[in-house]
């Protein structure tokens, strides 16, 4: 029976087999990695992931399409909304130090999936998710350019990111009216150390209004910390470097 993709789900069926090819050489599956799919969907990569994993975790919502996956014999599938999935507890039960994570995410709701991701990093090997592509371009994007936004400051910190492949829309069924792209996700391996809720509330207080000067936003909230230390506040939000904004909340939080 076919399966028609559901608007609610965000879903997009990915049908290019030159594309799902050159996503796979992008991932590099080894035997045995313990690896984890975000939707799955019609298996377009699923099966060959699996292929050379030998298994594979999938996290799939949509429960027409996990009765399907449940019949392969090479998957563990995991039928939940991706938000609601505890990483370090499915590392446990896999019996690994480290995941190695890919996907289609549904765009509707991928910039909470990778901040939900970002709050188990630990237990991330690397991950490489199907993004639209004006998401990927804000991940990755340097300072002072349109697209460097808080999503780049929120991920920068913590992941080096790339953009590795360019998927255009008829690769898809149905197709979506948005570019797409292949993004590289790995955590760095020595962090900085900051209490990342702080460090969240920084930088949504800055970018809340990018185009003004932090001096009217970033600034009342550090004196309202009595921050008595020294940040050029004459900037606009797209100026500040990761680097910067890092060391800021590292001396608010000291």
């Amino acid at each position: 029976m076919k399966h028609i993709a559901r608007k609610r789900f965000g879903q997009h069926f990915l049908t290019d087999a030159v594309i799902v090819g050159a996503i796979v050489e992008a991932i590099a599956p080894q035997p045995g990695e313990a690896m984890v799919e975000i939707g799955p969907g019609l298996a377009a990569l699923t099966q060959p992931l699996v292929e050379r994993l030998g298994q594979l975790t999938v996290i799939e919502f949509d429960r027409d399409l996990t009765v399907r996956l449940r019949a392969h014999p090479q998957l563990n599938v995991v039928e939940a909304d991706v938000l609601k999935v505890d990483f370090v507890a499915l590392a446990a039960t896999l019996q690994t130090p480290k995941l190695r994570i890919a996907g289609n995410l549904p765009y509707n709701i991928s910039t909470p999936i990778l901040f939900h991701l970002l709050d188990q990093v630990e237990v991330v090997q690397d991950q490489h998710f199907m993004l639209q592509k004006e998401v990927i371009d804000r991940m990755v994007a340097q300072p002072a350019s349109s697209d460097y936004s808080r999503l780049s400051v929120m991920l920068q910190w913590r992941y080096a990111m790339d953009n590795v492949l360019f998927v255009p829309p008829e690769s898809f069924n149905p197709p979506p009216r948005v570019d797409s792209a292949i993004v590289r996700m790995v955590p760095l391996a020595e962090p900085p150390q900051i209490d990342l809720k702080l460090y969240g509330e920084l930088v949504q207080v800055a970018f809340s209004q990018r185009r003004k000067i932090l001096r009217n936003t970033l600034g009342k909230w550090l004196d309202a910390r009595s921050f008595a230390g020294s940040f050029e506040l004459q900037r606009r939000a797209e100026e500040v470097p990761v680097a910067e904004y890092v060391a800021l909340a590292q001396a608010v939080q000291a």
